[in-house]
């Protein structure tokens, strides 16, 4: 069940707006840890255990690659630990290497679990009217990877069932992906032209054109927003006068949290586990009411 992505279009657009804000533009290691930690369990909760954990593999290795690769090229800091061709490797630069790593994951699957709960029908509804044509494109962008997917193995399925893939020859190999890729292609284009004319001949984007909707916004989403805001404002507010301020260079701030500092980062927890706390609830709600059947 996913749950979160029943509500209103502009209520998941603010949210991830506001998640993405705080992950992308405070460097806090709190706080990036825990949008880590809400993308990866709000990811599980969409798909399943099993595709997460296929995933989760080229990530950990691309949060190795800039964990290690930023203390080889950024020398800055003050603690040296030793040195490598003549170069100090510090460990201010280490972790902030680690945690630029954690920043670029959690965007990663924040905006994963973006593209499936908010569908190009959802886009388009919300700037359908003011920018039609790029409401159009970017909803035709969400949909391209997953369509895509789906069409070059149909493609490399019928090719094989035809005999194609037969032979152990690399360069037989090379020339049928080849064959695949260029077929991808102009099914790509084919695919963009006919649903642009599509579009144009319904009438989308003529001014005074009427719109069908199953979208209504309800109670929950009320609700919802309001919730969403005020956890946004009050980290905004709370960053604005420095408490969520922390150094890399050239020296690491401190990392003891106190009682104070700690009712701080609840907050950011609490709006970055928004989501899954709603399916959980939603999903208890539902196993409770089947149970009574």
């Amino acid at each position: 069940m996913n749950s979160f992505s029943n509500y209103h279009p502009f209520v998941l657009f603010v949210y991830y707006v506001s998640v993405l804000s705080i992950t992308m533009f405070m460097m806090n290691p709190y706080i990036l840890s825990l949008s880590l930690l809400g993308s990866l369990l709000f990811y599980v909760m969409l798909t399943s255990v099993r595709k997460f954990w296929k995933e989760v593999r080229f990530y950990i290795f691309v949060f190795l690659l800039i964990a290690v690769t930023n203390p080889l090229f950024v020398h800055k800091g003050e603690t040296i630990l030793f040195f490598l061709n003549d170069h100090p490797i510090t460990l201010e630069a280490i972790i902030y290497g680690i945690f630029i790593a954690i920043m670029l994951i959690a965007v990663i699957f924040w905006s994963k679990a973006y593209s499936i709960i908010m569908t190009s029908d959802k886009f388009v509804y919300l700037f359908g009217r003011t920018i039609p044509k790029l409401s159009l494109v970017i909803s035709m962008a969400l949909r391209f990877i997953p369509d895509f997917k789906h069409q070059i193995k149909k493609v490399h399925q019928t090719q094989k069932t035809l005999g194609l893939y037969t032979s152990e020859s690399m360069t037989d190999r090379i020339v049928s992906g080849i064959r695949t890729f260029n077929s991808m292609i102009m099914w790509s284009l084919e695919n963009a032209i006919e649903q642009a004319d599509a579009m144009k001949a319904k009438g989308y984007g003529l001014k005074g054109r009427s719109n069908f909707s199953l979208f209504t916004w309800q109670t929950r989403d009320t609700v919802t927003i309001l919730v969403i805001l005020l956890l946004f404002i009050s980290i905004m507010i709370v960053n604005g006068v420095g408490g969520y301020q922390f150094m890399y260079y050239p020296v690491l701030s401190e990392w003891r949290l106190s009682q104070n500092e700690t009712g701080k980062i609840f907050i950011v927890l609490l709006l970055v586990l928004l989501p899954s706390l709603i399916e959980i609830k939603e999903n208890l709600q539902w196993k409770y009411a089947k149970s009574k059947i």
